[in-house]
């Protein structure tokens, strides 16, 4: 009976373990394959790429720390760590500040949902979409690029270009024919002095016509004559049917509409100032006497905003007369920021809407308290709403850390002739890329290179992971 007393008290925690055993077993089952698959896609890549970063190119020879030690004293890897520096600092608080912005005027406008998909949809669309975009944006012809259209804007608007400027590598006395010589800084005189009454007769050429079509031109006219007064003509000597004739004003030939003419004194200083009417003509009345030289000013020849090449390796600090290793970590290229904006743009929405969850969950209590309290809205933002939203804003800035710290897409496909090994948009990621598979394969230094990046991430990574967690 004791026996069998016994085998009762035993028999339903027998039973309890053998199904924990069974259940067990069964959870194995779904996890082996996702433990072989992990294994084989993450856990033995990383083996391998740390021991192939202490073997030489080919991995056949090993060559302990020497690539390492190489890294470490090209300029090229100092060009890859500056820029992974330049986007940590910039880029993510950037980001975070425009998500954090983006969520709370998502909380003050009807239209909110509306406004958090435009925002949102860039980080739908592939970097190498995006990418595509921002190349044209950043175009160096101001009529497609939108930035330097923006800038020529505002460039045109406090220095305004010249009726017809010049091109480059082009002088104002290139455009001199008859009765016209090269003036002091850029301007063009009379060939011949001339008194009240006179008439003066100056000859331009190698203008487009399609300049002189936009500005109204008409054909050359000859101006009257009059008493106490400096009359003249500017025009286009060239003729179609007559081009050996460059002295006398031809049917055909239009005059320059728009110049700004001044009349200058023997001892050069500036009687009076007129412009040329559509045909080309012009005066000066009640000149007293003379005698006196006409000028065309340098100003109607001063070229217009031609672009900024924001795709191009120049630098933004002044580091050309620095040797080689200084310019590699001194150097601030232009790339670097246009990728940073239009990184901004395609993850802008991202931030925003992490920001947005963390103020939805936030104590309103606490809000309402500061305003009843006396608050401005400003204050209870920056005292109360930030402070309380102080963890899931950290997420978001070390996530945006991570995120750079492997930046790779945005630069190949911005950066095509600045990305590889020793370019000025380079990074980490992208050097890894190059050298592990481009041209001149070198699997040590890319396998060197990567360990370096992931020794980089991973603290980072087990931050945010903590966070996250809570702990």
């Amino acid at each position: 009976m004791a026996v069998v007393a016994v085998d009762q008290q035993h028999g339903p925690a027998r039973r309890s373990a053998r199904r924990r055993g069974q259940h067990h077993l069964q959870s194995l089952v779904f996890l082996v394959p996702g433990a072989i698959l992990l294994l084989a896609i993450v856990i033995w890549p990383a083996i391998a790429t740390i021991r192939y970063s202490f073997y030489n190119a080919t991995a056949t020879e090993a060559v302990g720390f020497s690539n390492y030690k190489s890294l470490f004293s090209t300029a090229d890897t100092l060009i890859a760590f500056r820029n992974n520096i330049i986007w940590v600092l910039v880029f993510p608080f950037i980001v975070t500040v425009i998500g954090l912005v983006f969520a709370v005027l998502s909380e003050h406008i009807r239209w909110a949902t509306a406004f958090k998909i435009v925002i949102f949809l860039p980080i739908v669309f592939s970097v190498t979409a995006s990418s595509l975009v921002f190349t044209q944006i950043f175009q160096l012809d101001p009529h497609v690029g939108v930035m330097n259209a923006v800038v020529q804007t505002v460039e045109d608007y406090f220095h305004p270009p010249g009726a017809y400027p010049l091109s480059a590598g082009e002088t104002a006395a290139s455009l001199a024919t008859s009765g016209v010589v090269a003036g002091p800084h850029g301007t063009l005189e009379s060939g011949s002095e001339v008194r009240a009454g006179g008439t003066v007769r100056m000859g331009l050429t190698g203008v487009n016509p399609d300049t002189l079509t936009v500005l109204g031109a008409r054909p050359a006219r000859l101006p009257t004559p009059s008493a106490g007064a400096v009359t003249g003509l500017v025009w286009r000597d060239f003729s179609v049917s007559n081009p050996s004739n460059v002295s006398g004003v031809l049917p055909g030939e239009d005059g320059f509409p728009n110049l700004h003419l001044a009349l200058l004194r023997s001892d050069g200083s500036i009687a009076a100032t007129t412009t040329t009417d559509a045909f080309g003509r012009f005066a000066f009345s009640k000149v007293g006497g003379g005698p006196f030289r006409v000028e065309i000013e340098a100003s109607n020849f001063t070229p217009g905003f031609s672009g900024t090449f924001w795709l191009g390796p120049q630098s933004l600090t002044p580091t050309s007369s620095l040797s080689q290793t200084a310019q590699a970590l001194l150097s601030v290229p232009l790339i670097d920021i246009s990728m940073i904006l239009a990184y901004l743009w395609i993850w802008a929405g991202f931030t925003m809407v992490i920001v947005a969850a963390g103020l939805a969950a936030l104590d309103r209590e606490a809000l309402e308290a500061a305003h009843v309290d006396g608050a401005t809205e400003w204050q209870t933002f920056r005292r109360v709403t930030i402070p309380m939203l102080a963890p899931v804003l950290t997420v978001v800035f070390v996530t945006m850390v991570i995120n750079v710290l492997k930046i790779f897409d945005i630069v190949v496909n911005l950066g095509i002739d600045t990305s590889q090994p020793g370019g000025q948009s380079s990074t980490l990621a992208s050097d890894v890329y190059y050298l592990g598979f481009g041209g001149g394969v070198h699997t040590g230094l890319a396998s060197a290179l990567a360990v370096i990046l992931f020794v980089l991430v991973v603290p980072a990574m087990l931050f945010n992971l903590k966070r996250i967690s809570g702990k």
